[in-house]
């Protein structure tokens, strides 16, 4: 197991996120040893759901209004369909997404979360996958968009579905420890 006991990640997501990319690639990143921070607009419980029908809850660590981009090292979206869509109407969510790209460190993105992307206008000519249902807004905001379960394009790593989650924590966890390696 790599040892990232030096990386730093956010999430962000609020209600409406799945459940599993939300808990499984934190615990992933837990288990190697990175320190995982949770933001979302209010530190109220948010409620994952998971095909459809309520899930898990979690209590954030932090509002979006809290975060200092300077303070980490990759941020991990998940999916679900309610919450990239409730935090691409948040000004700060989109204004974090927007500053991790402008740093080029790390952005992982699964199903539903690039939409997020597109909203951040950071897209433009990447090579990227999502949930079929939002392809073709990637496209139309200028994405290569393959059906892959994980694809990495320089510092952004996307996937497609809850199926995915081993291939998509492979990919984090190993361009962390490429960042932390030239660091």
């Amino acid at each position: 197991m790599p040892d990232l006991s030096k990386a730093r990640i956010l999430m962000l997501a609020t209600d409406g996120f799945e459940n599993d990319e939300l808990f499984k690639p934190r615990q992933a990143l837990i288990d190697a040893g990175a320190t995982v921070t949770l933001a979302s607009p209010k530190t109220d419980p948010i409620q994952g759901e998971k095909a459809g029908e309520k899930a898990d809850t979690i209590t954030p660590d932090m509002t979006l209004d809290e975060v200092d981009t300077d303070d980490y090292d990759a941020i991990v979206l998940p999916g679900g369909v309610g919450n990239p869509d409730k935090l691409r109407m948040e000004e700060r969510a989109i204004e974090i997404i927007q500053d991790f790209a402008e740093d080029e460190k790390i952005i992982a993105a699964i199903c539903h979360a690039p939409w997020l992307l597109i909203e951040a206008d950071v897209v433009d000519g990447r090579r990227m996958t999502s949930w079929p249902s939002i392809r073709t807004d990637l496209e139309n905001a200028g994405a290569d968009v393959v059906d892959e379960a994980v694809v990495v394009d320089a510092n952004f790593i996307t996937s497609r579905k809850p199926d995915d989650i081993p291939a998509f924590n492979d990919a984090i966890i190993l361009a962390l420890v490429e960042e932390l390696a030239d660091a």
